[in-house]
């Protein structure tokens, strides 16, 4: 899966996606600082499966502490948006059609309101910055519809088409499936016998709806610790109840993974606290170090970076972690519960199976469950941090 990171210019976009990735971006305080999009590797946090069977696990990707498996997820960053990108406007046309890629929407917005609306220096509104990239993206959205949506809408009304699978077809690009066009249509109480008659309005309503079903968005309150975060952060939710916002400092994340990957702390992403190697730091870093405690860490309880990556897998998008584990929990060449997938909640042992191979899924027989060693069958649903064996033919 895809998480694609959106939002003016200067919000800080490139911080969030250096801090979650530690990928080599630039980062810089003026607008348009990234031009081509760039595309990293973050990780989810999933409570670890080898503590609680008494092993010590070997991932393939991602790593493992003891106790927290952090399994790995795509993150891309693009060109800040402006008002009027879904018209062409600065790097617009060129990023909106990067997005299509994306499973969902992570927002960054500068809360501190220290940015105009285009990402200059001066004073900004982080709930006219939201509104202006919720208004952008539905434009985009309903601009993909509007280009085929005459000749499409009377075929489908001529011919007798089944209507949420010819859109579906035709929209496939945008990850839009069968289940999510009927959603919509029952929750607008639409007809799709005759989309030709819908009204300018009816189309607007269902592209609009459809764009937050199929590209779900959370906001990252990003730059929490500066001052009037806080009251922006409030109007904000104020302003947005229906949307997840999570308060965060990406500045904060990016100092202390730097900090532990030069071994002057220890630190594992979205914990509380980190521990000062005395001996590799200087009196001026460890006073900077001890201000990130007071004034992010203690106040927030963390960052605020890894809890946005969590929320947008595990709640937003809805997926769970399940582990492939045969008997004896180890591949061929020995490694103890090397792979951890993501699947949607909801998924059968055998989704699962096909999640692994093609083969695996056609020679499905049954499933083991590695903690109750029960065998089930084909439906049964997985549940979040499950350790299943495939048997097969």
């Amino acid at each position: 899966m895809l998480l694609g990171l959106v939002g003016k210019p200067s919000c800080g976009k490139s911080t969030f996606f250096k801090s979650a990735t530690l990928s080599d971006v630039l980062i810089a305080s003026y607008p348009f600082a990234t031009i081509e999009p760039n595309h990293g590797i973050g990780y989810v946090r999933v409570d670890a499966l080898c503590k609680e069977l008494n092993v010590k696990c070997n991932p393939r990707t991602g790593f493992c502490t003891g106790e927290t498996r952090f399994v790995p997820v795509e993150l891309m960053d693009v060109a800040g948006l402006v008002e009027g990108a879904s018209e062409g406007k600065g790097l617009g046309n060129k990023f909106l059609d990067t997005l299509r890629q994306a499973d969902m929407f992570i927002q960054i917005v500068d809360i501190s309101g220290t940015t105009d609306i285009e990402g200059k220096e001066g004073a900004g509104d982080p709930v006219a910055d939201v509104r202006m990239l919720e208004n952008e993206l539905n434009k985009w959205y309903r601009a993909i519809f509007e280009k085929v949506w005459d000749k499409l809408s009377r075929t489908i009304q001529s011919t007798k088409q089944n209507f949420a699978k010819a859109v579906s077809q035709q929209f496939s690009g945008l990850r839009v499936t069968e289940g999510d066009v009927k959603s919509v249509l029952i929750k607008l109480k639409l007809n799709p016998d005759v989309p030709a008659s819908w009204s300018e309005k009816d189309l607007s309503n269902f592209t609009e709806t459809l764009r937050h079903l199929t590209k779900p968005m959370l906001i990252a309150a990003n730059k929490i610790d500066k001052p009037s975060a806080q009251d922006n952060l409030e109007r904000l939710k104020s302003a947005f109840p229906n949307i997840q916002i999570i308060p965060c400092s990406s500045d904060s994340e990016l100092s202390l993974r730097q900090a532990a990957k030069a071994e002057m702390i220890e630190y594992i992403q979205g914990e509380a606290s980190f521990k000062i190697n005395e001996d590799k730091v200087n009196e001026k870093q460890k006073a900077a170090l001890e201000l990130i405690q007071k004034n992010v860490l203690d106040k927030f309880g963390s960052t605020g970076v890894q809890n946005v990556l969590d929320k947008a897998i595990f709640e937003l998008l809805d997926y769970i972690a399940v582990f492939p584990a045969g008997s004896k929990l180890a591949d061929s060449k020995g490694n103890i519960l090397p792979d951890c997938f993501l699947l949607k909640n909801g998924s059968t042992a055998l989704d699962f199976a096909y999640s692994l191979h093609t083969d695996i899924g056609d020679k499905f027989v049954k499933a083991i469950d590695v903690r109750t060693k029960q065998a089930v069958g084909k439906d049964h649903a997985l549940n979040h941090r499950d350790g299943i064996e495939i048997m097969t033919s």
